[in-house]
């Protein structure tokens, strides 16, 4: 812009002298100001240190990082010969160097939103609608916030460092969902909001992997407290005295009446004897009394079982040494489901319910009894892995039966929410323990043959992110 010096005739020589010196002390307070900015913006780009006493090689790889070798040199301090000063470029010069900074630190930090924890814009109105559960895996330099080391209440088969698992790259990643904004979890609010509030998570052993996960992530604020636990440990309680919260595991595998003959290991000895019309009633007893509950199951129904209602054998799934009809682990599973429901709905409960789709495995070449292994160290995008039709089902069957759910829960003032996390979990066939659900597994033998656990998931791992979703819908619903 050319100035017109002509209405500086009026102005007496000193007035105008001061009016500069005015000028460039306000334009190198404001260079000041973005070199400061600019200088912080640095913080967005560190890679987080991770304390070599709580885990060992929990470096994150190369592949999980974002290569910021090119802002490296231009992110530091301005250095001698390299200055935005006003004296040295003189007015023009000075502006243009300013704007250039400026344009520079604008696209620093828009690379880190996408790369790291910075907050995605907030949708625009009349953009798509937010889907929590539709999005993919994008690096996080920042990893988990807890370690096997910080957290004492991971059970050893998902203590994943702690087994030895030589890689660490499946820590270093986020849920980033389309078209969302997903704070990372709080565990300081969480705690604050749920004062003299009740949390269970019913359903098997997923529902237990769950829980050390949220206590997990509880604990950075306030470790829990074991109040209780069954006489095999399957069922428990915690309390958070400083909040007086309390949260709850209750084992009830197939939410409806069983009888099951296994061991720990999962090796049966004979047929899960089930009744279809009967809920269990170590979760039906507590139902009333819970602020907040999460319910599941899944992946038990597809065992050998016998049927029962009204206390008659109606028939079974995989029975071929008896002489029964064969209903199929679809038939069983959808009429349990549709008497959970409808229980739930009739309830008039007060709180807040949420229903958990089922999990998918990462078998390959077997399943858990027969040799199946899952070695991927890497998160896959969506559309490179298909849900098995076995897990196909049963989603179909629990989206199916939530559905019908709904209107008469609505009815009735029952809070039920979906968490569909199963497509989420699909994409991380590299969380599984996998052959280090055991401590050190190939110590002796690099070759040996061992037991691979690709259903349950490491701890820390991706089922941590399920609870940036529960705060997201608990606090803004």
């Amino acid at each position: 812009m050319k100035l017109n010096w002509k209405l500086c005739n009026c102005w007496s020589l000193k007035n105008h002298h001061h009016l500069l010196i005015r000028l460039a002390v306000a334009i190198l307070l404001m260079g000041f100001a973005f070199r400061l900015f600019f200088f912080k913006s640095e913080e967005f780009l560190q890679t987080p240190v991770v304390d070599k006493t709580e885990v060992a090689e929990a470096t994150p790889p190369v592949v999980a990082t974002v290569d910021v070798s090119e802002y490296e040199d231009q992110n530091q301090m301005p250095q001698k010969g390299n200055k935005c000063g006003f004296f040295e470029l003189g007015f023009a010069s000075f502006i243009a160097c300013i704007v250039a900074m400026n344009e520079l630190v604008f696209s620093v930090v828009s690379e880190a939103e996408d790369q790291n924890e910075m907050p995605q814009k907030e949708p625009e109105i009349g953009a798509e609608k937010c889907d929590l559960f539709t999005g993919d895996w994008v690096p996080n330099l920042k990893g988990p916030v807890y370690t096997n080391a910080s957290c004492p209440l991971i059970e050893s088969h998902q203590n994943c460092m702690g087994n030895g698992r030589p890689d660490s790259g499946y820590l270093y990643w986020r849920w980033r969902p389309e078209n969302c904004q997903l704070p990372p979890f709080n565990a300081e609010k969480f705690l604050y909001l749920m004062r003299n509030k009740t949390w269970a998570l019913i359903g098997d052993s997923i529902s237990r992997n769950h829980v050390q996960s949220l206590l997990c992530m509880l604990s950075t604020v306030e470790q829990a407290v074991e109040v209780y636990h069954d006489e095999e440990y399957r069922s428990k309680r915690w309390h958070f005295p400083s909040y007086n919260f309390s949260v709850s595991v209750i084992w009830s595998p197939f939410l409806a009446k069983a009888a099951i003959f296994e061991d720990y290991n999962g090796v049966s000895t004979s047929e899960v004897q089930l009744h279809l019309d009967k809920l269990d009633k170590k979760w039906t007893e507590q139902y009333l009394n819970l602020d907040y509950m999460i319910i599941s199951t899944g992946k038990w129904f597809l065992k050998s079982s016998i049927y029962y209602e009204n206390d008659t054998v109606v028939g079974c799934h995989y029975c071929p040494k008896r002489n029964l009809t064969e209903l199929g682990f679809d038939f069983a599973y959808r009429k349990t489901l549709s008497s959970v429901m409808d229980f739930i709905a009739a309830s008039k409960h007060k709180g807040l319910v949420f229903f958990r789709t089922s999990t998918p495995d990462h078998f390959e070449n077997g399943e858990w009894h027969n040799g199946g292994s899952c070695q991927k160290t890497m998160p896959v995008k969506e559309g490179d892995i298909e849900l098995k039709d076995l897990n196909r089902i049963l989603r179909n069957i629990e989206l199916e039966e939530f559905e019908k759910a709904v209107p008469r829960a609505t009815q009735n003032g029952v809070k039920l929410k979906l968490l569909d996390f199963t497509n989420l979990l699909l994409l991380r066939p590299d969380g599984h323990p996998g052959a280090y659900r055991e401590f050190q597994p190939f110590a002796k033998d690099k070759d040996a043959k061992v037991q691979n656990d690709c259903l349950h998931w490491c701890l820390p791992g991706p089922i941590d992110t399920w609870n940036d979703l529960i705060m997201e819908i608990v606090v803004n619903g």
